[in-house]
C-alpha cells in the first residue's frame, strides 16, 4: 500500500511511496508525532541519482520485518537534500563527528523532542556484510539504548549538540588578515589539494578548488598552480568522466585516472565545468577536446535537461535498465558499449580508429564492458567522430541533428514501459533547482562571452527569465520549482549564485558592447532581500536559511566550505565586490571586508576547506574595472581577467582607449590597448612589492 511519500513532487521521496516503511515528508506533523509518542526519529536523507540511496530503498526500507520494527518504534521521516540542504548539512556534520566520515544515503537518529542526533551512520544493509551491521539489528540495539540508557544518551546530546552549537561561533582575527600572503599561502595549498590524483581514490572534478587554483595560476610565481589548473581541465575533457558520445560531465570517477565514472549527470557539475573550460580556453590553453566537450555538453543540455519553459531540471541517474524485463536497473548501462556491440554496429576502419585513440578493450574497463575514454588530446580524426555519431544513434535510436529535444524518463516505471527508439534512458530529476540552474547559467554567460555562441546566449537568458518570473511568491524568493510551482524559500546558496549568474549575464552583455541593465538591477534588488533575510549582524557572512524559516533547525548554519558546489558566504563576497565596481556603492566592499574577516581564522587555519573565500579575496585585493568603447569591450570579453568588471564608456578622454580602476582609484587613462592590458595585468598580478 502506497505511504505518504507517493504524491510527493520531490522524485526522491516518490521512489520510497511503495516501501512497507510509514515514511514522513520532514515537517511539523511528524515532529510533533515523535515528540507525543516519545519516539526517536529515524532521519534518512538522499537525492534522487544517488546509487547506494537507491540500493538501500531496494534492500532495507523495502524489507517487511525491518519496515514494521521501525514503525513500532520510530517515527521515520525521509528527506530530499536538494530540497533542504540546511537539514541535510546539519546532520551530515554530526554524522562525521559521530563516525569520522559522511556520505548518502544520511541516516540518523534523532530524539523526539529536541532533535538532536544521537547514533548515525550511511548505507545500511539487510544483512551482515561490508563490515555494517543489518539494519534490523542496528535498529533493535537503538531501541534498547534510547529506553534504558538515559543517562548516557543524554551525554550523548549534550557533547553532540555543544560541538555543533560551537562550530556556528567562528572567532575572528585580531587585526585584518585581508592580505596578499594569505592569498598567496590559499594557492599553494589549494594547488596541493588537486595536483594528481592519489592512486586508487576516486577523481572528483571540484572545480571551486580548480577555480581558485585557476585564478592563483595568472601569478608569475605560482607554475605549480598553472599546471595544476590546466592539467584538471585536459583530465575532464578526455577522460571517461565525460560523455564523449553525447555529451555532459558524470558526478565523478570512482578510481584516480579519470577512467570509470559514477554515471549520474548532475546539473551542477556541467555548469561549472562549462565555466571552468571556458576559462582556460580564455586563459590561453585553447584545446580542442575544451571546446567539443563544451559544445556537446550544451547539446546534451538542450536536448535533455531543458525543460519547455526553458529552465534546466537537476540530474538524470547513473543506472538505467538494461531492458525492459529487468527488476532492477543498472549502473551505467546506458553509457557503456560491448566489444562485441562495436563491432557489430562499426565498420573495421571506423572501430580502428576509435580503438586508436579511445581505451577501448575486448575485456573492457568496466565489468565486461568498455567507457570511452581518449588516449591524448588534440583533435579526434573524422573516422572516430563517424563512428561514435553511429553510437549515438544506437544509444538515442536517431542522428543528433534529428533529435531536437529527447523527452525524459521521469520515473523507473515510465522508463520501462515508454517506447524508446533506442536504449533505455536514466531516470530523468525534473525538478528546477535555482543554485542548480544558476550554476549553469554562468557557464552558458562565459562560453558566450568567450566563443559568441548564440545557442548558449539564448539558453541562459531564458532560464534567467524563467527563475526571474516564477520564483518570488507574495515577494519572496523561492529555491524550488516543480512543473510550474515554485516550493521552498530560497537559501543562501539560491540568492548568492543567481547574483553570481545575473552579474555575469549583465558582464556578458557589457562585453558585446551591448549593456542589458535589467540583468545589473535584478541582483542589486536580490542582493537587497538577501541582505534582510540572511545577514549576520551579529557576526558577520550569512545564514543558510532565512530568518523566518528556520525554526525547525537545531543550529543556524553560515556555510563557508566548498565541497561540489561553492561555498554561499565565498560567492557572496564576490558578488558584493562585482557589486560595489558595478554600483560605485562602496558599502558593499564594505560588507564584503565583514564577511572576510567573519570567516578569517577559517582562512587562516584551513585554506584548503574554503577556496572559493579565496576567490573573493582576489576579487577584494584586486578588484580591477575597466571603462572602454565598445570595440574594446569586444577585444577583452574573451580574455581571461578574473576579477574584473567592464563598463561601456563612449566618452573618454582625448586620445584615450579606456580607464583602469583598482578598486574605486583609477590609473592614467591608456592610450593605447597595449596600455590598457599592461594596466590590467598590473592590477591582477599583484605582488607584495
Amino acid at each position: 500500500m502506497p505511504n505518504r511519500l507517493s504524491q510527493a513532487q520531490s522524485l526522491y521521496l516518490r521512489k520510497h511511496g511503495d516501501n512497507p516503511i510509514d515514511w514522513w515528508p520532514w515537517c511539523e506533523e511528524a515532529l510533533t508525532m515523535a515528540a507525543q509518542t516519545d519516539r526517536p526519529i529515524f532521519l534518512s536523507v538522499g537525492y534522487s541519482s544517488c546509487h547506494w540511496c537507491t540500493v538501500m530503498e531496494g534492500e532495507a526500507f523495502s524489507n517487511l520485518a525491518i519496515a514494521q520494527y521501525l514503525n513500532e518504534n520510530f517515527i521515520p521521516i525521509k528527506v530530499d537534500r536538494e530540497e533542504r540542504p540546511d537539514l541535510d548539512s546539519i546532520y551530515m556534520q554530526a554524522l562525521q563527528m559521530m563516525i569520522g566520515q559522511g556520505g548518502w544515503p544520511l541516516n540518523i537518529f534523532l530524539t523526539p523532542n529536541e532533535r538532536i542526533p544521537f547514533y548515525g551512520g550511511t548505507y545500511f544493509p539487510v544483512e551482515p556484510r561490508y563490515g555494517r551491521p543489518g539494519f534490523l539489528q542496528v535498529l533493535q540495539a537503538l531501541h534498547r539504548f534510547y529506553q534504558e540508557e538515559k543517562d548516557k544518551l543524554q551525554g550523548i546530546k549534550t557533547e553532540i549538540l555543544s560541538t555543533l552549537q560551537r562550530s556556528t561561533l567562528l572567532p575572528k582575527s585580531s587585526e585584518s588578515v585581508l592580505k596578499y600572503e594569505l592569498l598567496q599561502q590559499a594557492i599553494v595549498v589549494n594547488t596541493s589539494v588537486i595536483k594528481g590524483s592519489t592512486p586508487g581514490h576516486p577523481s572528483f572534478p571540484m572545480i571551486p578548488y580548480s577555480d581558485f587554483v585557476l585564478r592563483g595560476s595568472r601569478f608569475p610565481e605560482e607554475i605549480t598552480a598553472h599546471n595544476a589548473a590546466y592539467q584538471r581541465g585536459e583530465d575532464l575533457a578526455l577522460g571517461g568522466i565525460y560523455d564523449h558520445v553525447a555529451g555532459g560531465f558524470h558526478r565523478y570517477t570512482v578510481d584516480a585516472t579519470w577512467t570509470v565514472p559514477h554515471f549520474e549527470k548532475m546539473l551542477y557539475d556541467n555548469g561549472q565545468i562549462m565555466e571552468y573550460l571556458a576559462n582556460l580556453w580564455s586563459a590561453g590553453d585553447q584545446k580542442p577536446a575544451y571546446k567539443r566537450a563544451i559544445d556537446g555538453t550544451i547539446q546534451w543540455l538542450k536536448r535533455e535537461m531543458t525543460a519547455p519553459r526553458g529552465y534546466f531540471y537537476a540530474a538524470q541517474d547513473a543506472d538505467s535498465f538494461a531492458t525492459p524485463e529487468e527488476k532492477e536497473p543498472e549502473e551505467g548501462a546506458f553509457y557503456v558499449w560491448k566489444y562485441g556491440e562495436l563491432q557489430a554496429h562499426l565498420t573495421s576502419d571506423e572501430l580502428a580508429a576509435l580503438e586508436g585513440e579511445f581505451s577501448i578493450s575486448e575485456g573492457g574497463n568496466f565489468e565486461g564492458s568498455n567507457v570511452l575514454q581518449r588516449r591524448q588530446g588534440g583533435v579526434l580524426s573524422e573516422l572516430a567522430e563517424q563512428a561514435l555519431s553511429k553510437l549515438f544513434i544506437q544509444r538515442y535510436g536517431a542522428p543528433a541533428e534529428a533529435i531536437a529535444t529527447f523527452p525524459p524518463a521521469r520515473d523507473n516505471q515510465e522508463a520501462k514501459t515508454k517506447a524508446w527508439p533506442g536504449r533505455i534512458p536514466a531516470v530523468t530529476d525534473t525538478k528546477m533547482i535555482v543554485a542548480w540552474n544558476s550554476l549553469m547559467i554562468s557557464g552558458l554567460a562565459r562560453a558566450y562571452s568567450v566563443f559568441k555562441d548564440p545557442l548558449a546566449w539564448h539558453m541562459a537568458t531564458q532560464a534567467a527569465q524563467f527563475i526571474l518570473k516564477h520564483q518570488w511568491v507574495e515577494g519572496r524568493f523561492y529555491r524550488l520549482n516543480y512543473a510550474g510551482h515554485a516550493t521552498v524559500l530560497a537559501q543562501s546558496e539560491d540568492y548568492t549564485l543567481f547574483i553570481k549568474a545575473l552579474l555575469d549575464l549583465y558582464q556578458a552583455s557589457v562585453g558585446q558592447g551591448r549593456p542589458e541593465e535589467q540583468w545589473r538591477e535584478s541582483a542589486i534588488a536580490l542582493q537587497q532581500e538577501l541582505d534582510q533575510y540572511l545577514w549576520d549582524s551579529t557576526l558577520g557572512g550569512y545564514y543558510n536559511t532565512p530568518s523566518d524559516a528556520s525554526s525547525d533547525l537545531i543550529i543556524r548554519e553560515r556555510s563557508y566550505m566548498d565541497n561540489a558546489t561553492p561555498s554561499a558566504n565565498g560567492v557572496a563576497v564576490s558578488n558584493l565586490v562585482r557589486l560595489a565596481l558595478c554600483t560605485d556603492e562602496e558599502e558593499y566592499l564594505q560588507r564584503a571586508e565583514e564577511t572576510l574577516m567573519a570567516f578569517s581564522t577559517i582562512m587562516e587555519q584551513s585554506p584548503q576547506a574554503c577556496p572559493t573565500l579565496f576567490t573573493g579575496l582576489d576579487w577584494f585585493l584586486c578588484a580591477t574595472l575597466v571603462r572602454t568603447r565598445r570595440d574594446t569591450l569586444q577585444f577583452l570579453s574573451p580574455q581571461y581577467f578574473p576579477s574584473s568588471v567592464y563598463q561601456l564608456e563612449e566618452t573618454l578622454p582625448d586620445n584615450a582607449v579606456g580607464l583602469v580602476c583598482k578598486g574605486l582609484n583609477c590609473l592614467t587613462p591608456a592610450t593605447n590597448q597595449a596600455e590598457l592590458l599592461e594596466q590590467i595585468n598590473l592590477i591582477l598580478n599583484l605582488s607584495p612589492n
